[in-house]
């Protein structure tokens, strides 16, 4: 069957779980059932799924369930075989992503998903890269807080560049300047993960300092500065700055965009992430307590002991998160510095009108699954592992000013 013929344009596979719901309210909200948008639910419980749509409303009767085991092969086949697009929320990814990522890349079935745990997307390109390509399959990890406003922040500001000054900035620096809303449960059990494998896997600590890991071999390196850069006052933005978490995965994925697109930024092209504390002693304490808060988090879950007081008393397990009223009044604001090699500099800004890890993260992941079904054929984008930027561009960045409560604006 094409594409065009078969039953789904997308499937959400762990629907019933914290983010998996919410995300069914976005597409419920954005698309109904069977409409623009033909799309179904899948998981492993038909009880919780009968349920899920029972929370829905009256506007989700009549959508379709698919029932798929993230451990059985044959029954993610059968799903991947009915869909264009699975989107999936099933994570660690490390712990139970690997059999679909499999399966969609032999079935040429378009993936999209949450993960920001970078160890793993790299051995999955590694081991079924050639199979995507083959099959036509387009794997697209980051989908969320980690990585869109990263990845699409740097690949808009260098379109804005190339526009005014004819060519990209060389050096860009995201600095998030605020935000309200919590990292999800899902995103500190990957990283916890990380900690737990680099633990037992000696190699594993060279790919932990090395911020071209996700790029191709061939990839032009550079002496690039740490994903995780230490605390420092930026003259530019009158302000001290200390590591911002999601900057493992970010700086990479960015970096892997370059790599993808052709070096289009450049083959010395540095970029960098922080968290902007204040100007004065007040901003470089606040600016030392998170970036030893950061690495004290690292250092308790790199140990049996500590990693488990954490893993029960301190952070939030998968599959919780905050109210609805919670997520709608968070927000985040991402403000991005580039310079080009003359000099010439430009400043741009990504912000969301949702907490970044539960709202704002389902509306991107919602809009990144319909874009890969509906908007980039695969004819221009054909199979292999993608970023979110090299692979949905500007359609994107309009999808998500359009619908996903996002902006992407010059300063």
């Amino acid at each position: 069957m094409t594409r065009d013929h078969l039953p789904y344009d997308l499937v959400v596979f762990g629907a019933t779980g914290f983010v998996g719901n919410i995300l069914c309210r976005v597409l419920l909200d954005h698309a109904g059932v069977g409409e623009d948008l033909k799309w179904a639910i899948a998981g492993r419980s038909q009880s919780k799924l009968n349920n899920l749509i029972a929370s829905l409303g009256r506007e989700a009767n009549g959508l379709p369930i698919i029932i798929a085991d993230a451990a059985d092969e044959s029954s993610l086949r059968l799903m991947c075989e009915q869909t264009a697009v699975v989107v999936t929320t099933v994570g660690p990814y490390a712990l139970y992503g690997e059999p679909l990522v499999k399966v969609c890349c032999e079935t040429g079935t378009d993936y999209c998903d949450l993960t920001g745990e970078f160890p793993w997307i790299r051995r999955m390109s590694k081991t079924y890269k050639a199979q995507a390509q083959q099959s036509g399959a387009r794997i697209v990890h980051c989908c969320g807080f980690d990585s869109i406003p990263s990845d699409l922040g740097v690949y808009f500001l260098q379109q804005q560049a190339e526009t005014q000054f004819g060519q990209p900035c060389v050096r860009v620096k995201m600095r998030l300047k605020a935000a309200q809303g919590g990292v999800s449960g899902g995103t500190i059990a990957s990283g916890i993960n990380i900690a737990k494998e680099s633990a037992v896997n000696p190699e594993l600590w060279h790919e932990l300092n090395d911020p071209y890991s996700l790029c191709p071999a061939d990839y032009p390196t550079i002496d690039h500065p740490s994903a995780l850069i230490p605390v420092q006052h930026d003259n530019r933005l009158q302000a001290w700055v200390t590591p911002f978490v999601m900057a493992a995965i970010n700086t990479r994925v960015v970096l892997r965009t370059n790599a993808l697109m052709n070096t289009a930024y450049g083959a010395d092209f540095e970029y960098d992430e922080g968290i902007l504390t204040g100007d004065g002693p007040i901003g470089w304490l606040a600016a030392q307590g998170l970036s030893a808060g950061l690495s004290g988090l690292f250092l308790a879950a790199f140990f049996s002991p500590t990693r488990w007081l954490l893993e029960q008393w301190v952070v939030p397990s998968p599959g919780e998160g905050p109210s609805v009223d919670e997520q709608e009044q968070g927000f985040y604001d991402l403000r991005f510095w580039g310079e080009t090699a003359d000099g010439q500099i430009i400043q741009t800004k990504v912000t969301g009108d949702r907490d970044p890890g539960y709202g704002s993260t389902s509306r991107m992941l919602a809009q990144a699954g319909i874009c890969l079904a509906k908007d980039i054929p695969k004819a221009s984008k054909p199979g292999g592992f993608w970023t979110p930027a090299s692979v949905f561009e500007e359609v994107l960045i309009q999808r998500l000013n359009a619908h996903a409560g996002l902006s992407f604006e010059i300063i």
